[in-house]
């Protein structure tokens, strides 16, 4: 479940920034805040940084990135992660400048985030109907499920309802291609029909054409 949460919500804020070419998402990849140390790190399990180009990285090194720190995190907890594992990753993001953090519990279905005001990350309450400053996407929870929706509305696909709309969309145009190669050959016949009609007309010294203009006459 929480894999399936951790692909979905990057494929689809991907999908979101597709034509940001300084939008850079990614899931479950470490970023390291602090030069010259390395203990210093977490991987969250999908992170947004805005102003950072999209190219591949084996980890997200904050110095090499013009010192920016990722401006929104997601953790989607499992029943492994323990309360002092999920508070010390919310000790990190605080110190270390992420202006939102959406916590989430597929399990349990319990929701929470928080938005970064002067000098901290503050509750956000209420998440029901939540709108994301810097994603602009929209949080709604509906007894214990959870459903994101673009700022167009349009609601967060899962690998397997995308699969099923390409798959669909493939389908639709392998029809649309068939009607297409069946209206051509109808259009082939008819010319071909035609022509033999000339041809017989002509061997019988009857202009088709001619006869056409006589009868307009």
């Amino acid at each position: 479940m929480k894999f399936d949460w951790i692909t979905n919500t990057v494929f689809n804020l991907r999908t979101l920034f597709q034509n940001d070419p300084n939008v850079f998402v990614a899931g479950d990849l470490l970023w390291y805040p602090v030069e010259g140390d390395n203990k210093i790190c977490k991987a969250p399990d999908v992170m947004v940084a805005f102003g950072r180009p999209k190219h591949h990285r084996g980890s997200y090194q904050q110095w090499l990135e013009d010192n920016i720190a990722p401006q929104v995190v997601f953790e989607i907890r499992s029943p492994s992660n323990k309360d002092a594992e999920m508070e010390t990753k919310f000790r990190f993001y605080q110190d270390y400048q992420v202006e939102e953090y959406y916590l989430y519990d597929p399990n349990k279905g319990q929701l929470k985030g928080w938005l970064r005001g002067t000098d901290q990350l503050h509750s956000i309450v209420p998440m029901h109907k939540w709108k994301s400053p810097r994603l602009g996407i929209r949080f709604e929870q509906v007894e214990k499920e959870l459903y994101l929706y673009y700022p167009d509305g349009r609601r967060f696909t899962t690998h397997e309802e995308e699969a099923k709309r390409a798959e669909t969309e493939a389908k639709r145009a392998e029809t649309e291609a068939k009607r297409a190669e069946a209206e051509a050959k109808r259009a082939e016949a008819a010319e071909a029909k035609l022509n033999r009609l000339k041809t017989l007309l002509e061997q019988q010294g009857i202009s088709l054409n001619d006869d056409i203009f006589a009868n307009d006459k």
